[in-house]
């Protein structure tokens, strides 16, 4: 269920992540590859990050102290702060993540879209996605 969109302010925020395509199938393989390369997940904020321009799919885990993302496998990054509009999704996975592409198409459509940062989707709890698209 979607609660509508709010303009909101958000932090530039360091993230280890992984990059694929934006096909589905390569999409889920990488999530499943990130969470295994972590281990544990408790504590952890995730974020999907794409590029409409690239076309390219990042799965973002916050930076903690002590992480290395080398190590792990991963590249070190951040997530482009400033003004997004915001949808929420509440919902049980998987039916919650079918939700995502139509509201995310819809809030990318908004006329005062800023193609210069890339869409974000930020998992709050296993049934709360934030959908993130910026704005000028």
């Amino acid at each position: 269920m979607a609660s509508g969109a709010a303009i909101v302010e958000r932090a530039e925020i360091r993230v280890m992540f992984r990059g694929t395509s934006d096909e589905q199938e390569s999409i889920t393989r990488t999530w499943a590859e990130v969470e295994a390369t972590l281990g544990s997940l408790r504590g952890r904020k995730f974020y999907g990050v794409f590029d409409p321009e690239t076309k390219e799919y990042r799965v973002c885990v916050q930076r903690r102290d002590g992480d290395d993302a080398v190590a792990l496998g991963l590249e070190d990054g951040t997530i482009a702060g400033g003004w997004y509009a915001r949808e929420r999704l509440e919902g049980e996975p998987p039916a919650v993540y079918r939700l995502i592409q139509p509201t995310m198409e819809r809030l990318a459509a908004r006329p005062d879209r800023d193609p210069s940062r890339p869409e974000i989707e930020f998992y709050r709890r296993h049934d709360l996605i934030e959908l993130l698209v910026p704005v000028a």
